[in-house]
């Protein structure tokens, strides 16, 4: 657990550098990629890994990725396979959606945004209106504490702190959309759906819990609330009972410092926060402790004018600029490249996805056992579908862990999924050709496979456990045994341990 000391120490690094490095502090924004919803052409198709550069990226084309305003195509590649390959089950993270600032700049006026649900105000969407309406039926539902006390729709016309906005809303509304028309064919959750096959759990903030619901109806419209047990997450890390980790605690201070180190050198980002103070009258300090990025993308994002303020005696005056902007987003992507480079933030990465990873590892084996040839079917089923609402500093560490370390920064809604399939049975004459090579093989009815899908893109063969594995061009898809072996024990190669007990509690020397 964190010391109140840490916790105030690490808040002030990511207001100054805004790296999501903890499960105390929860946003932190950053570069994304581009894409809305729906289907389009794979020409057309925005990637989550960025195109090899020959010039450095524009920070400001990053900064409107990251807002993913729900108005532009996506491809989407969840549900696909080769043919006759059966899907067991899928479990997805998001990170929430849209968002009021979690910070105000002062002696400037807030972002004048209504955080209230309008069928008529854009971005709107087809399932708003009913989705509205079915909220108000959540009473029926099943909560666990202290969920049953949060609001199931932001509801203030003066957003407040951190909520979840319409924008929001309407991301999670298509993100749902869009796995229901990927899985509608697989059957994956019949319409008579049991309460066991379908998992949902959330951290305790408003905009976690209402982007979950969104998604979910957007998914599962005009679900029975009866069925539905909404669980909770107390920490970010969705961590449950083994969230202790002294190691983990120990990577992230490292990391801490390495970006302070880097921040205090970068003379022209010292120099944008210097002028910007000044335009504002106000300490330098405190301005970068009031996050002023965190303000200035919801600006961005909303397409509001940067803050401004009067003109002064003392010569302060006038208004925040793009440019100013631009530099602290181009010291975000810098930082993003020394990051990988110092390789700390993968090490607190293992250790903090790891709980996750192995709860969805658990899972797997649990649905690929109960489909096995002969075995008699669980009272209830599986669970064949779980959703895990979550923040960046969930969804980070876990891309991280996967080796997806090029992969673009969460942005907001974005998605992680996670698949399992099974191949068809083998035929009679594939078994005869079979035992022609070898009399004594068995042969399997079916072999287990995964995919990892990020925001719509398959990834799974960009994964530390199945990069190796993309040339085997006779098996389209990972096996699941590559990713079992690297929960298990695989992942830890890189803190040289063999298990998470061990790389947690190891002493440093």
């Amino acid at each position: 657990m964190f010391s109140a000391v840490a916790a105030h120490l690490l808040f002030f690094v990511i207001a100054v550098n805004l790296i999501p490095i903890t499960p105390v502090v929860e946003e932190r924004p950053f570069q994304a990629a581009d894409g809305g919803v729906g289907v389009a052409q794979g020409k057309s198709r925005k990637r989550v890994f960025p195109v090899p550069h020959t010039q450095e990226p524009d920070p400001i084309s990053e900064a409107y990725g990251y807002c993913n305003t729900p108005n532009r195509t996506e491809q989407a590649w969840e549900g696909h396979s080769p043919a006759d390959y059966k899907l067991l089950s899928v479990q997805v993270m998001i990170r929430h959606g849209d968002r009021y600032p979690l910070y105000s700049i002062p002696k400037t006026k807030r972002p004048t945004i209504d955080c209230t649900l309008s069928v008529s105000r854009k971005p709107s969407h087809s399932l708003l209106k009913s989705f509205i309406s079915h909220m108000g039926q959540g009473g029926r539902g099943h909560w666990e504490s202290p969920l049953s006390s949060v609001p199931r729709l932001p509801n203030h016309s003066a957003c407040e702190m951190g909520e979840l906005t319409q924008t929001g809303v309407v991301q999670h509304l298509r993100n749902g959309q869009i796995l229901h028309q990927a899985y509608k064919r697989h059957n994956l959750l019949p319409s008579n759906w049991s309460p066991r096959q379908l998992w949902v759990e959330t951290t305790g903030k408003s905009r976690t819990l209402q982007s979950g619901l969104a998604f979910l109806y957007g998914f599962l419209a005009d679900f029975d609330w009866t069925k539905l047990t909404v669980r909770h997450q107390w920490s970010t890390l969705f961590c449950g009972s083994a969230c202790d980790c002294p190691a983990r605690n120990r990577y992230l201070e490292e990391e801490q410092r390495r970006q302070y180190r880097l921040r205090v050198a970068d003379t022209e980002l010292e120099r944008t926060y210097v002028e910007m103070a000044r335009t504002l009258g106000l300490p330098t300090r405190q301005l970068r402790a009031a996050n002023p990025i965190d303000s200035l993308l919801c600006h961005l994002c909303h397409g509001l004018s940067f803050p401004c303020v009067p003109m002064a005696d003392s010569g302060s005056g006038g208004c925040l600029t793009m440019a100013q902007f631009a530099v602290i987003r181009r010291q975000q992507l810098d930082d993003e490249v020394d990051r990988r480079r110092a390789g700390l933030y993968h090490k607190y990465a293992i250790l903090a996805a790891y709980p996750y990873l192995n709860r969805t590892a658990t899972k797997m084996e649990r649905v690929a056992k109960g489909n096995e040839a002969g075995r008699q079917p669980r009272a209830g089923g599986e669970e064949v579908f779980t959703l895990s609402s979550a923040h960046d500093v969930t969804m980070a560490p876990l891309l991280s862990a996967l080796g997806l370390e090029e992969a673009r920064f969460p942005r907001f809604a974005a998605r992680v999924v996670f698949e399992l399939w099974k191949s068809p049975p083998v035929t009679q004459g594939q078994s005869k050709k079979r035992a022609g090579k070898a009399e004594k093989s068995k042969v399997k009815d079916g072999e287990l496979f995964i995919r990892v899908l990020y925001n719509g893109e398959d990834v799974t063969f960009h994964t530390t456990f199945c990069h190796s594995h993309s040339g085997h061009a006779n098996q389209p898809l990972c096996p699941l045994k590559n990713f079992l072996s690297f929960v298990k024990r695989d992942m830890f190669s890189v803190i040289n341990a063999t298990s998470y007990q061990e790389a947690c509690y190891r002493r440093a020397g």
